[in-house]
Formats: structure tokens, C-alpha cells, sequence
């Protein structure tokens, strides 16, 4: 693969390397074929019925109402605008946001931010602006999938998967695991690990890190000097757990809202986050990098940006948006709501038939679910044991005209888990339920 026959000198190659190793990496996700064909009641019921993408569809309606209500287009906005960066009234926009829900610790000024057309191009340039090519970020297991790519592909830079055992990859014993790997890593190598990455609230756990465990890891980031990057995409979608009732919850708390002093150089605390997740709007694609110590690292940005410029229109319609109190208070209200009345139907559902899946979740739209241990359950000849029963019971979803994101790809240690995401209306969660059922009983 990635190669013609040259008779006079031998094969010669196509791709680059990084080129071939995005079609290593493509030829093992489906996303996108899963996107072409999406399952509608109307307009393709044929089609395959997403519970796999981290898509929030709960509050769309209203959304796009405020849109179209408050949408007045001029001309500057097919221009460059205010540059690659962000343009003023977004990055003003965005900072009064932050400072009104993510209780910084030092208010978050328009010059601390760079917006970016989402996350994933945000991950990729502090990514390629830290580390040379094969030097490390270290990501704990299980994971977000994408971040494999965001920094790997086009940075050329290594994730450490930090393997948990059992140990809970959000407690303070944790931190002992991600120490072991960077010197792993290092002593093996001989090349640095330059950064940890974060996801706060986590996905795929849907659970908030408690503060012991992240100032344990701006210790050990401060003692090695590595990066801490944060991507609080999910901040905003903490919710009310309404089935495990007997048990405490941890609350969200930022990064920017606290103070580093005695911990970490804030030079090296950096802040993801974006409109796709808070207010279910993956397609406008924007992101924000929140970094309030590092100005250099804003510099090199201006070069990088080009590649991660926000349309104009998105750019116009997120300032809108964030700068609208009462529309924002009221919406991310509702939508926290909406997740936890989804989370409770869908969780009642696993009960009701046995399967197992990960408790204690109050953040997110996904919940982690074994479907493996009840396909064995039910089906006690079969033999198939680790990613091969994985990708058997992914591919029986799929015969059955429905995706659940494989927990291979999001790096668990244990065989037969998948991600399943729940920020849909009712009749879309009891089609995918009954699709799923169907294919694990073998209906």
C-alpha cells in the first residue's frame, strides 16, 4: 500500500509517512461512512442510527431559532475580518463567557484567547508548538479517540497511553501511573515527554476529575516540566444523576479557576474548550485555546491560525451567542436538564435488560457500556475472548443499522466496552436501544 512498481528503480513511494499513516489510521474508523448515511425516520430510515458521535441533538430547534432571529450578516464577515485569530467581538465574547462559568481565578482577558475552528485544530497546534517530532503526550486509558490523530498525524508527536489497571483514572493514586509512564517513556526512548493531556469533564467516563488528582498533576508537570492542557469541551454539560442517588458526585471545577501558586508555572497551564458540546453545535466549529501566562505561545499561533481560521459566520453567530446572558443561562439550564431526563431513560433501559455499564456519571452525553459481558451471557458457546469479540459485536451493531463508537478505539484495557451517547431525543434513544437489543440477542 502506497507504493507503484518502478522497473527501473524499484518501488517508489506515494505517501509520505505521515501520509500513510493517515491512511493506516483512516481504514480503521467509520465515522465518516457512518455521517453519509445517517438514519432518518422520514427521509432515510434505512440508514444507520448514530449513538456512536458525540452529537448533541437535544436543543437544535431552539438554537437555530435564536440564529435565525438574531443573525444580521454585513459584508465584512466574507473577509479576512479581524485576522486568522478571532476576530474582537468573538474573543470579547468568549472571555465574558468563561468569566461567568468557569469561576476563573484570574479573569480571562480577549488576549488570552485564540479561536480556533474547533478543538481538534486547537489540540493539534499546541501539539505541533510543544513538541518536536516523537516526543510525547501522555493520555491515560480509556480516552477520546480523536486525540490519537489530533496529535499524531500532522504534529508527528506520540501519545503515551497511561495504562490504569485498577486504578480509577481520575483519583489522586492515579498520578503515580502517569509519573511511571514519562519515565518509561523517557528511559526507553531517550526522547521527552513534554505534556499531559486532559479531559475534564472525561469522555468516555462522564465524570469530573476531583481537585486532589489535578494538583497532583500540576505537581508532577511542574517537577518534569511538561505542559498540562485541559479540554473542559464538556464544562458546561454536568447534570443531576437522577439513578445513583446514594452516592456523592464531583462537581466540575476549571483549571482557570485556580490558583497555581506553590503548584505549577502557569506558563504551562493551558485551556480547551468550544460552542459543539455546551450547546450541541459540532458544525459550527469553533474552539477556543484559554492560555493566560504563555504570550509567546500566542505568537506562534499567528502563524499556525491560518490553518484553523473561523468562518466569518460562525465567528459572527458564536459572539451572538455567548455575549446574550439571559439566552445562555437559560439554555445551558435547559440542556442540563434535557441530560439528565436521557441519561435516566437510557441508564433504566441497561437495567431493565441486564447490561452492565460505568455508574457515578454526572457530565458528558455518553454513557461506558459492557456490552461484551452480556453477548457472553447470552451466547455461552461463544469463543471469541479480547477485540476479536469486540469487532464481532461492533460489526452485528452495524448489520443492525446502528453505531456504538468501539471501546477499543478509545483505548480500554477490557474487552467488549463501548461508548454509547445519549444526548438525543426519546424516540431516537428507544430506536438505537431496540436496534442494539436486537443485535446482542440475536433477534
Amino acid at each position: 500500500m502506497g507504493s507503484i512498481a518502478d522497473s527501473s528503480s524499484g518501488p517508489y513511494e506515494v505517501f509520505s509517512k505521515r501520509g500513510q499513516a493517515a491512511v493506516d489510521l483512516g481504514t480503521k474508523h467509520i465515522t465518516w461512512d457512518v455521517i453519509s448515511d445517517m438514519w432518518h425516520p422520514q427521509t432515510n430510515p434505512d440508514g444507520i442510527l448514530s449513538v456512536g458521535m458525540a452529537d448533541n441533538t437535544l436543543l437544535h430547534d431552539t438554537l437555530l431559532e435564536y440564529i435565525h432571529d438574531n443573525s444580521r450578516f454585513t459584508g465584512s464577515l466574507l473577509t479576512y475580518n479581524n485576522g486568522s485569530m478571532g476576530s474582537k467581538a468573538l474573543r470579547k465574547s468568549v472571555s465574558h463567557f468563561l468569566n461567568r462559568y468557569f469561576n476563573p481565578f484570574l479573569p480571562v482577558e480577549p488576549n488570552h484567547i485564540l479561536m480556533t475552528n474547533g478543538c481538534s485544530s486547537a489540540i493539534e497546534h499546541l501539539s505541533w508548538t510543544f513538541l518536536n517530532p516523537e516526543e510525547a503526550i501522555l493520555l491515560s486509558k480509556p480516552y477520546y479517540s480523536t486525540f490519537i490523530a489530533d496529535i499524531t498525524l500532522r504534529p508527528e508527536a506520540v501519545v503515551v497511553p497511561v495504562e490504569m489497571g485498577n486504578v480509577d483514572p481520575l483519583s489522586p493514586e492515579a498520578v503515580d501511573e502517569y509519573e511511571k509512564a514519562a519515565m518509561e517513556f523517557e528511559e526507553r526512548t531517550g526522547r521527552r515527554v513534554r505534556a499531559i493531556m486532559l479531559c475534564n469533564p472525561h469522555n468516555p467516563l462522564g465524570r469530573c476529575y476531583p481537585r486532589a488528582t489535578v494538583d497532583g498533576l500540576m505537581r508532577l508537570c511542574q517537577s518534569r516540566q511538561m505542559h498540562l492542557i485541559s479540554d473542559e469541551i464538556y464544562a458546561l454539560s454536568v447534570w443531576k444523576n437522577r439513578v445513583d442517588t446514594d452516592v456523592p458526585f464531583t462537581p466540575f471545577e476549571s483549571l482557570l479557576s485556580r490558583d497555581t501558586c506553590g503548584l505549577i508555572d502557569p506558563a504551562l497551564v493551558h485551556v480547551l474548550w468550544g460552542m459543539s458540546k455546551d450547546f450541541g453545535a459540532n458544525g459550527l466549529r469553533v474552539g477556543a485555546v484559554i492560555s493566560q501566562s504563555n504570550p509567546e505561545l500566542h505568537i506562534a499561533q499567528k502563524c499556525l491560525s491560518l490553518y484553523s481560521f473561523v468562518s466569518g459566520l460562525s465567528d459572527h453567530i458564536t459572539a451572538s451567542i455567548l455575549r446574550n446572558d439571559a439566552f445562555t443561562d437559560k439554555y445551558i439550564q435547559t440542556n442540563q436538564e434535557k441530560l439528565s431526563l436521557s441519561h435516566e431513560f437510557i441508564a433504566r433501559l441497561l437495567d431493565k435488560h441486564g447490561i452492565e455499564y460505568l455508574h457515578r456519571c454526572n457530565a458528558g452525553f455518553f454513557l461506558w457500556v459492557n456490552l461484551g459481558k452480556k453477548y457472553i451471557e447470552l451466547h455461552p458457546e461463544e469463543t471469541g475472548q479480547g477485540l476479536e469479540l469486540t469487532n464481532m459485536i461492533f460489526d452485528k451493531l452495524l448489520k443492525s443499522k446502528v453505531y456504538v463508537a468501539h471501546g477499543t478505539d478509545y483505548g480500554s484495557e477490557n474487552p467488549g466496552w463501548f461508548r454509547l451517547v445519549f444526548a438525543h431525543p426519546l424516540p431516537w434513544l428507544e430506536e438505537a436501544m431496540a436496534r442494539i437489543i436486537g443485535a446482542i440477542y440475536e433477534l
